[in-house]
């Protein structure tokens, strides 16, 4: 019982990540929050599966080595662009 409301409790995180990244993308701030909020709904979501399999956790170890660039090259172009533009608005800048 306790591993359905996990898996229910999962799934309603992802569903609110997603929600909010295609909501509010205005901001690049708010769409990177929000994709590391996905991350971590995934990241929980591996850790309860391998767990019920009882499998080693190494898939973890890669999987937050992968997370954490991704969020250190988030950061990093949202630094940029604020340097550049003075704000995190898209329609400041021309990404196309």
């Amino acid at each position: 019982m306790m591993v359905m409301h996990s898996w229910l409790f999962i799934l309603v995180m992802y569903i609110i990540g997603n929600l909010i990244f295609v909501s509010k993308r205005k901001h690049l701030l708010i769409v990177l929050l929000s994709l590391e909020f996905i991350v971590l709904s995934i990241f929980f979501f591996f850790l309860i599966y391998l767990n019920y399999i009882e499998n080693n956790m190494y898939l973890l170890m890669l999987f937050l080595t992968f997370s954490a660039w991704e969020g250190a090259l988030g950061l990093s172009i949202l630094v940029s662009m604020i340097r550049t533009h003075g704000n995190d608005y898209f329609q400041s800048s021309n990404l196309l």
